[in-house]
Parts: structure tokens; sequence; C-alpha cells
């Protein structure tokens, strides 16, 4: 993996659990469309309002082929009017991101 999508989004708390059910679907979308799903990850303690999805791709280019496969694939598309029906994402962010060599799931 060289580069990770680093996703960020601003969810409405109220609604933790449509939030869930959203990324929960990408579990088994992302993957089946050439992206490597790092996780979601939902709020546990402290803010309440803020969740993360980090995917990783060879590059640039294998992610925007990916962003083209999501685009006609009738799962991902019912994935997002899930979330835009259920108005539970508030904001969502991406920033591109490489991994220090070494530090990725490094252990004692």
């Amino acid at each position: 993996m060289t580069i990770t999508c680093f996703i960020r989004y601003r969810i409405d708390p109220f609604q933790r659990e449509q939030f869930r059910e959203y990324a929960a679907n990408w579990g088994r979308i992302i993957p089946r469309l050439g992206g490597l799903l790092i996780g979601y990850f939902l709020p546990h303690e402290g803010t309440n309002d803020e969740a993360w999805g980090l995917v990783g791709f060879a590059s640039l280019a294998d992610y925007e082929a990916y962003r083209t496969r999501l685009k006609t694939d009738d799962e991902a598309r019912a994935n997002f009017a899930l979330a835009r029906e259920g108005r539970f994402i508030v904001r969502e962010t991406r920033t591109f991101t490489e991994a220090v060599e070494g530090t990725l799931g490094s252990r004692a």
C-alpha cells in the first residue's frame, strides 16, 4: 500500500447507528471494487461527532479507477443514497497520506 485515503466525517451523534450501518456496508463494497479497507472508526470517548474511514491504494491512479467503479456500482450508489437521505453525515473531507516506513503495524 503506497497511499491511504484518510476520510474524516463529521456525523450527527444522534444518528451514530445509521453511520455504523453505512460504514459496515463499505466493508463489503470497498474490497470488491479494488480498495484495501484499513477500517472505519466511530467515536468512542471524547468528541462524539467525528468518525474516520481509511482506505489504501497502490497509487492515486488506482484511487481514481476505484472512484470510477464506485459511480457505476449499484451497492455503492445505494450506500451513498442512504447517507444522503439519512443526513447523518454533516461533513466529509479527504486527505491522502503515506505511511512512514517501519511504523505501520509495528509491534514491540
